[in-house]
This record gives C-alpha cells, sequence and structure tokens, in this order.
C-alpha cells in the first residue's frame, strides 16, 4: 500500500519545490523573507517572488488570500509536508504525534456532554478554563400580561416607530426622562416600580437613547424587574430595542414586526471563532461544538477560523465548509471578507461568534468588516465588550483578555443592528463566552421568545451569584458579581426567532 503522506512530500517536492528535487535543503524561512522581500516591510508579495521559482507556491502559501504573505503561512505550509522552518526534513513522527496531540488538544464534545452549572456548582479548573460548560437555566413563570414598551426617547422619529410596535403589539408606552438615571434616581425607579405592580406586563421593550444605554442602566432595570415579586429572580420578559440612527432603529422595528419564526429548512447558521495561540483553543472548540450540533439535525454550518499569528501552527476543525485565515499582527484584524466567506456570511440568517473582543472588534474580525446588509440575521457573539456602551459609568480598563488594548469604538453588536442585523446578543465588558451565550442559542431553538431566553440567562445569572434586591447598581467599583448582569439582548423580546429545532 502506498503512503499517503510519502506520496505528499514526493508531489509537494516535485512539483513545487525544485531544491527538494535536486537533494538541497530548502532555504529558512526567514532567509528566504529577507531575500525577496524588497520594500522590507516583513512579508511577501507576489510580484516580489514573480520572478523566482516561488511565482507557483505563491497561491498555496497565501493562506488567507489577501496578497501578503507571511513567515507564518509559510511556516504553516511547510509543516503540512514535514518541513521545518529551517527547511530541514521534520522527524517522520513528528507530525504524526502532533496530530495525535491535535486531537486531545482539540476534543469536540456533544452538547449532551457538557456540564451544566448552576446555583451551588463550580466548574473544575479545567471546565473553567476552556470554557465547556453550559449555565443551568430554567424557565421562570411570569405572571404578569400585555406588552410594555419603556424609552427614554423625546426624538419624534424614533417616537414614531416605538408607536409602530406598540400598535402592533397592543403595548403601552411608558416614557420617562432618563433611563440613564435610574440608578441614581430612587424616586423614579420607585415610580416605575409601582406602575409595573399595579399592571404587570409579560413582555417589557426598553428602547434606552444611545447616550442612556450604560451598565447601571441595565442593572437598575434588573433591579426593577426582580422586584416585583417576592423572588429574587426577574418577573418579565425583557428585551432592548436599540440603534445608533432613527433610520436603524425604525428598520429594527420593522423587521420584528414583519418577522414569522424560521424552520429548520430556513435555518442558515454561520461560525466565527478566534484561535489566539496553539494551546488557547476553547473558541475554535465551540465552532466544532455548533457544527456538531447542527449536523444532528441535518444543517451544516460553514465556518471561518481566524488564526492570530501566534497561531499558526495551532489545530485545525476537520469537515467541509471551514476557511482559515491567519493574521500577520496581533491588530491585524479581519477589516473585510474575501469573496467565498463573504458569501457564506450573507447568506447566513444565524452568526455565532466566540473569542476576545474590544469595542470595534469581536473574534479579530473588525466593525469594518460588517456587511452593509445585515437584513434579518441573528447575530451573537461571545467576546468581551462587544456590546459596549459610547458612554460607560464604570472605571476603564486598559487592556482587554487577549492582551488587547481597550479604545473607544462603536460595539460590534450595535454596528451589526445599525446594518439591519434583527437581534444581536453580546456583552457590556467582560463577557463569560459560550456558557452563557449557548443557553441563549438553545432557548430560540426550541421555539421560545428573544424576551424569555434573556430571562433565563439573567436570572440563571442571579442564582449563581446570589445577587438580591439592593445588590444590582455598582455605584463605586465594578465587581464581578455585577459585571457577569451586563449581557445585552437587542430585540422586540416578543419575536420568536425559530420554530422550535430540538426536543
Amino acid at each position: 500500500m502506498i503512503n499517503l503522506r510519502a506520496l505528499l512530500i514526493i508531489a509537494f517536492a516535485a512539483v513545487c519545490v525544485p531544491q527538494l528535487c535536486r537533494g538541497q535543503q530548502l532555504p529558512a524561512v526567514k532567509d528566504l523573507i529577507k531575500k525577496h522581500d524588497s520594500d522590507r516591510n516583513g512579508v511577501l508579495s507576489a510580484a516580489e517572488v514573480a520572478e523566482s521559482t516561488y511565482k507557483r507556491q505563491f497561491p498555496r502559501w497565501d493562506a488567507n488570500k489577501d496578497g501578503a504573505v507571511s513567515a507564518a503561512e509559510i511556516i504553516a505550509f511547510r509543516r503540512r509536508f514535514g518541513i521545518a522552518a529551517d527547511g530541514s526534513r521534520l522527524n517522520p513522527n513528528a507530525n504524526r504525534n502532533a496530530n495525535r496531540n491535535s486531537s486531545r488538544m482539540l476534543p469536540i464534545p456533544a452538547v449532551s456532554e457538557l456540564a451544566r452549572i448552576g446555583a451551588g456548582k463550580r466548574p473544575t479548573r479545567d471546565q473553567a478554563r476552556n470554557s465547556a460548560f453550559v449555565l443551568a437555566t430554567e424557565s421562570h413563570a411570569v405572571t404578569g400580561r400585555g406588552y410594555w414598551i419603556l424609552t427614554d426617547h423625546n426624538d419624534e422619529k424614533y417616537l414614531d416607530s416605538i408607536a409602530k410596535l406598540a400598535r402592533h403589539r397592543d403595548a403601552q408606552v411608558i416614557r420617562v426622562d432618563d433611563l440613564g438615571q435610574l440608578a441614581e434616581e430612587s424616586a423614579a425607579l420607585q415610580k416605575l416600580h409601582t406602575q409595573f405592580q399595579a399592571a404587570p406586563p409579560r413582555f417589557v421593550a426598553v428602547a434606552p437613547r444611545i447616550e442612556s444605554f450604560r451598565e447601571n442602566t441595565l442593572l437598575a432595570l434588573w433591579e426593577l424587574f426582580a422586584t416585583l415579586d417576592d423572588d429574587p429572580q426577574i418577573d418579565v420578559l425583557p428585551g432592548l430595542l436599540l440603534a445608533s440612527n432613527p433610520t436603524s432603529f425604525s428598520r429594527l422595528v420593522d423587521q420584528s414586526i414583519a418577522h414569522r419564526p424560521l424552520s429548520k429548512s430556513a435555518l442558515q447558521p454561520f461560525a466565527l471563532s478566534q484561535v489566539p495561540s496553539v494551546r488557547e483553543l476553547r473558541s475554535l472548540q465551540k465552532a466544532g461544538i455548533l457544527r456538531k450540533h447542527f449536523a444532528a439535525h441535518g444543517v451544516s454550518t460553514p465556518t471561518l477560523a481566524v488564526y492570530t499569528r501566534d497561531a499558526s501552527e495551532a489545530p485545525r476543525i476537520d469537515g467541509e465548509q471551514i476557511t482559515n485565515v491567519v493574521l500577520r499582527g496581533k491588530r491585524d484584524f479581519v477589516k473585510a471578507f474575501a469573496a467565498p466567506v463573504a458569501k457564506q456570511f450573507a447568506d447566513a440568517n444565524l452568526v455565532v461568534m466566540h473569542g476576545h473582543g474590544i469595542p470595534g472588534m469581536s473574534c479579530s474580525v473588525d466593525i469594518a468588516a460588517i456587511p452593509d446588509n445585515c437584513q434579518g440575521k441573528f447575530v451573537l457573539t461571545g467576546s468581551c465588550f462587544s456590546a459596549s456602551p459610547r458612554k460607560s459609568d464604570w472605571p476603564a480598563l486598559r487592556q482587554a483578555p487577549g492582551g488587547y488594548s481597550v479604545e473607544q469604538r462603536d460595539a460590534f453588536v450595535v454596528r451589526a443592528v445599525d446594518r439591519g442585523a434583527l437581534v444581536g446578543f453580546g456583552h457590556m465588558r467582560l463577557s463569560s463566552g459560550f456558557p452563557h451565550l449557548f443557553p441563549v442559542l438553545e432557548t430560540w431553538l426550541h421555539g421560545g421568545t428573544v424576551g424569555a431566553a434573556y430571562q433565563e440567562l439573567l436570572n440563571g445569572l442571579i442564582e449563581t451569584t446570589g445577587t438580591r434586591a439592593g445588590g444590582f447598581v455598582v455605584n463605586e467599583k465594578a465587581r464581578p458579581a455585577q459585571n457577569v448582569l451586563l449581557y445585552v439582548v437587542i430585540g422586540d423580546p416578543a419575536l420568536q426567532p425559530f420554530q422550535r429545532l430540538t426536543k
């Protein structure tokens, strides 16, 4: 039997690398780049190798198809054929052992195999390190009826859209001066509390001005909604209606009114994960978990895995419809999708993202890469700062997980909604990612509403943190217990994203 790996190496040598045919060792990657990098920018272009023996190699090296080849891309390409960065042969067993180690490093469990962690139970160190668990949530009965819209908008363009949604939902509109001041104005909060207790609603759509969309605004709302009866849990089904301009806000409302639950045959997911290093694979694993989860229902999940420069040799997910992109530097975010990925993103109606983030970037994707038309999409991102406010109530962070510098930029999820997304999920500050994102998606796939999924997530977090009345709002410093309650779900709370997909 022919050894397939040997055959690949022979083909690689015969077709692509003349030096190997002549029994010569390939030059070290650093020397190769130094020799041909005529503009001294640290990467190679097709023009720089056009007159060399590497002309045919260039498109094979260019893994992310951006027209520039880094040392990491050449190294990753060589390793596939048993060649080291210095041009020598690798140990014949090295790649075989590496592949076995990669399988151990990147197990892809089914969702049913993941621990459900609730109040009184903590994830193991390994589960916590790899985010390999799911927050335990359950439905919580709401005794109220009807639909309320709570807003501090005073611009007639916004108010016209709110009135349109109110007519569609037969909703009551409650206007306040400034939702951003609820945490500081006890009288205003108490007045709302009295109104809610007198006629408890089922759904509450909160429509803040972009200026009043802040951390303590959210926490004051949870204080209000969690104190409508004697139990410590939120007793309404909430959702946020938020956009940066009246046109986007109007489109959000119009889409919400027109939406009908998507059937399984109409569901088109797209997964995106960031791989920061050869060891930090938890986000890549989550893409694999989602692919397995949807595949069990006959639904394919095109996937983009974005590898940072330090992760060029990290494991890859096996399967079809997977695109791997290797970045050249830490600040080299994806600012535009290559054509095949752009089409997959455009075709998708459910986009799920995992990885690090800062304002303006989620999972190594810059807000500039968000397509102009995100009409009808459900966008969930588990990264930090994916729903960051323009004005913060909390102390500024200079650096986010992953070593990224925090700067003031628009939030990824808000930008997606501005460009037509129907529902967005993100976090104002430091997110826990998959363990808290998946319960929301799961409720949707069970046929639940946007508001039910949001309420169940918040109630699960309230139980695990032990947060109680009087302890939601932070006035002096941000504490982890309150940070975990800063998840944001933008969308009509009564909207049902999908028909029931799973039992």
